[in-house]
């Protein structure tokens, strides 16, 4: 994903153990890609797999509900 100068990008400051640093970037170098877009890649993956939304419009679909609000069931009677 390209980044422009106008998007709001915040920086965090994330740790790896040096073996795994080393992976990344044989990784990052083979495929031709930057750690940067692999992180980004890794943290979407990471999210879908916990069903949390990364846009506005994935958390108001989710938010929506699955039976809609009108619905009015008539309650069970008693026999």
């Amino acid at each position: 994903m390209a980044r422009s100068d106008s998007d709001q990008e915040k920086r965090k400051l994330i740790g790896f153990a040096p073996e795994i640093l080393q992976a990344l970037e044989l990784l990052a170098r083979d495929t031709g890609r930057s750690l940067q877009e692999l992180a980004e890649e890794a943290f979407a993956d990471l999210l879908h797999k916990h069903r949390r939304p990364t846009s506005l419009k994935e958390a108001l679909k989710e938010s929506a509900r699955q039976t809609p609000a009108n619905e009015n069931k008539p309650p069970k009677r008693k026999k």
